[in-house]
């Protein structure tokens, strides 16, 4: 280690330099906001209540930044729980630029536009439930006519009509945007296709949206999903962006695709990533923000964290969070 290395952990390290913010204690008030709350939490200083806190503040930074392009990413799984309406806020309100998600986004999206999900127990009997037509998803219930059957009608209707139409080909965000159309204001999807913010699906085959797909193929062999034309566009966004952020709520492709794209342009300069995955099993759920950095997918001086804990639960704080700031604002 250098001279000047030594001398500049022995500064990071000093007394003088790491006892500057005393811990404080939340105090919970009659008719506090969500704000208050979040901002409560950066003071307190202890575990992920003040990660919350900061995430909420890089959040905020990188919305309010015209020049930034914004990412989000998350897993299907949650838009079988209330939280679809806080992605559909955010669709709603443009907030982000782009949405890369995986394909029982749509699944769901679809589905619940026309039919209920209900509420369950993680304990009850799996065998049970497919013995009387019921799907589990977590602590959801999914009756399968609420689910594979509904999908199967609306999307073989939909590709009916677009193939007579002449479109024999198109990206996932394109589909993505006709599926909007047809949907009504609860829907991701409608919000989407009506502010015409692409929803990319890199693994389209993997739920029963693209099973509709594959099966349609069966007897109009010509028809095609040109995932490609999605590629290109990403390609695009990156080299006409100059800087970059995602909020990105859990891991897998969703979470990857975003954060591959943005290593071309040397990285995210603003990254918030919540997830329950444990980073000791080396997986790129688990992988927390400063291992991107090794990769060059996130800036060694981007604002960026990793928030461990439920989606379900932080993402709308997070969000209510964030509105509040920005009617502040307006």
């Amino acid at each position: 280690m250098s001279k000047n290395s030594k001398n500049n952990e022995a500064k990071l390290y000093s007394r003088k330099t790491l006892l500057t913010f005393p811990v404080r204690d939340i105090e919970i008030t009659k008719g506090m906001s969500t704000n208050q709350l979040i901002d409560q939490f950066f003071r307190s200083g202890g575990f992920t209540a003040k990660k919350l806190a900061v995430a909420v503040n890089i959040l905020e930074k990188m919305l309010g930044m015209k020049n930034v392009t914004k990412f989000l990413s998350f897993p299907a799984c949650i838009i079988s729980t209330g939280t679809r309406g806080v992605i559909r806020e955010l669709i709603k309100r443009r907030l982000f630029d782009i949405v890369i998600t995986t394909c029982g986004t749509l699944d769901h999206d679809i589905a619940r536009t026309f039919r209920e999900y209900y509420h369950g127990s993680f304990m009850l009997d799996d065998e049970k439930l497919h013995e009387i037509n019921i799907n589990r998803l977590g602590n959801v219930l999914i009756p399968t006519e609420n689910y594979g059957d509904i999908t199967e009608d609306f999307m073989q209707k939909l590709l009916t009509d677009l193939y007579h139409s002449g479109n024999k080909e198109l990206s996932t965000y394109e589909l993505s945007w006709e599926i909007g159309k047809r949907l009504n204001e609860n829907s991701i999807l409608y919000w989407a296709a009506k502010n015409k913010i692409p929803v990319v699906i890199p693994g389209i085959t993997d739920g029963a949206v693209g099973y509709q797909l594959w099966l349609f193929t069966q007897t109009h062999p010509d028809f095609r999903i040109n995932i490609l034309k999605d590629e290109q566009l990403l390609n695009d966004t990156i080299w006409e962006s100059n800087e970059t952020g995602a909020l990105m709520i859990g891991g897998g492709i969703s979470k990857h695709h975003t954060i591959w794209w943005n290593q071309f342009k040397d990285g995210l300069d603003y990254a918030v990533y919540i997830t329950t995955a444990p980073e000791w099993d080396g997986s790129l759920s688990g992988a927390r923000m400063r291992e991107a950095v090794s990769w060059g997918k996130v800036k060694g001086d981007a604002k960026y964290i990793t928030v461990e804990g439920d989606a379900t639960v932080l993402l709308p704080l997070i969000v209510a969070a964030l509105l509040e700031r920005l009617v502040e604002k307006e």
